[in-house]
């Protein structure tokens, strides 16, 4: 696992249901298309890679996801981001349709900084861990079928400019 502890807050990014959208009608897709990674078809939301890019000037963004280091070697080209992204990891605790087993990784890169955390999947057991952290922690849930949207992204930039700004004035 890389880590930059840059002075902005974490974000950690899941990939399906964040970036790659599934579940929604087929008769009237969301905006995006379909993309082979490894054989598998990914619908990329059309705007993923533009709201990311807007996240990144206030965030260090981390792949939090079950593709792990995959992450890297398909989505900054598909996406358009200007550079790899740091990616934990998760030693084969990955289980679909949860997030919780990715807390261990995700407390561990998080330590002693404000942290956000985006994903289709959170659970009591995040919600537990973020209620317990001594750092401004945020859990944003998106819906699989809709994924990143502007709203999401909205409410991350707000966040992380008051918790920067505090931790400004706290100094």
């Amino acid at each position: 696992m890389q880590q930059n502890r840059s002075k902005r807050p974490v974000l950690f990014v899941d990939v399906d249901g964040v970036i790659s959208l599934f579940g929604f009608d087929r008769s009237s897709p969301p905006a995006g298309r379909f993309h082979n990674v490894e054989g598998i078809p990914h619908w990329i939301g059309e705007c993923s890679g533009a709201l990311l890019s807007r996240l990144a000037s206030h965030f260090e963004l981390v792949w939090a996801t079950g593709w792990e280091e995959r992450a890297n070697e398909h989505l900054p080209h598909l996406l358009e981001l200007e550079q790899e992204l740091p990616t934990l990891t998760f030693d084969g605790r990955k289980v679909f349709g949860e997030a919780h087993w990715k807390i261990e990784a995700v407390a561990d890169y998080a330590r002693g900084r404000p942290a956000a955390w985006i994903d289709d999947s959170l659970d009591e057991r995040c919600e537990a861990w973020a209620e317990e952290r001594e750092e401004p922690t945020l859990l944003v849930e998106t819906d699989a079928a809709v994924g990143l949207t502007e709203e999401h992204v909205d409410e991350l930039v707000a966040w992380a400019e008051k918790v920067t700004a505090d931790a400004g004035s706290a100094a």
